[in-house]
């Protein structure tokens, strides 16, 4: 449930209050950066938000539970506070964001609909598009590595120590032995059972000590 005072409220219910979006971004290095799409600039809790930024709410995914729900935002390079050198440099990357809603006849007037961390950003022409992820994201990331038939290592990286040269590879054990002879370095776990194992039927014949079915 969102908080909203009881002035903001009661502004919005007499028709009075006059709304606009307000975007705080708050970098690891330097100050926080204030973005507006009023037709003004305002200065919300001593933070200069510019109008002349041209962000605007795309595509919200609001989610229940632990979903982590998505958001994302439009703007323009025509701000020196953003520049395609900085997002190349990654210094956007994982920048904190917050949205309100603000009264801006009464800039202190506000309500917060949306936090989250700023995930992606790219640039399309003269102006770019962030994705912002929301705090429950951080439990759909994969730590560590995963258990799975197929190998997770990039062809040719030092895990996997192939050379790449006018090859590919699909991942499989079979692949990795028979085409790469790359057994011994093979980083996926061919044996682990999958969904055939569950239509499985004992086999006439051959040895049944409970090992490898390769």
């Amino acid at each position: 449930m969102r908080d909203i005072p009881e002035e903001m409220a009661a502004r919005i219910e007499s028709g009075a209050a006059m709304l606009s979006h307000v975007w705080i971004v708050d970098r690891e290095e330097g100050d926080p950066l204030g973005f507006t799409d009023h037709d003004r600039d305002l200065s919300i809790d001593g933070v200069s938000c510019r109008a002349a930024s041209g962000w605007t709410q795309g595509v919200a995914d609001a989610a229940e539970g632990l979903a982590p729900g998505s958001l994302a935002i439009t703007g323009v390079l025509d701000d020196e506070r953003i520049v395609e050198t900085d997002m190349t440099a990654g210094l956007w990357d994982e920048a904190k964001v917050s949205l309100w809603r603000v009264d801006w006849e009464r800039p202190d007037l506000k309500v917060l609909l949306y936090r989250g961390t700023l995930s992606r950003i790219r640039r399309e022409g003269n102006s770019f598009t962030a994705e912002i992820e929301g705090p429950l994201a951080a439990l759909e990331r994969i730590v560590g590595r995963t258990f799975g038939r197929s190998c997770d290592a990039v062809l040719g990286d030092a895990r996997c120590g192939v050379d790449p040269a006018g090859r590919s590879c699909d991942k499989r054990w079979e692949t990795c032995v028979g085409t790469f002879l790359n057994g011994i370095n093979f980083q996926g776990f061919p044996d682990i059972p999958g969904d055939d194992f569950l239509t499985a039927y004992p086999a006439t014949g051959g040895l049944h000590d409970g090992g490898s079915r390769r």
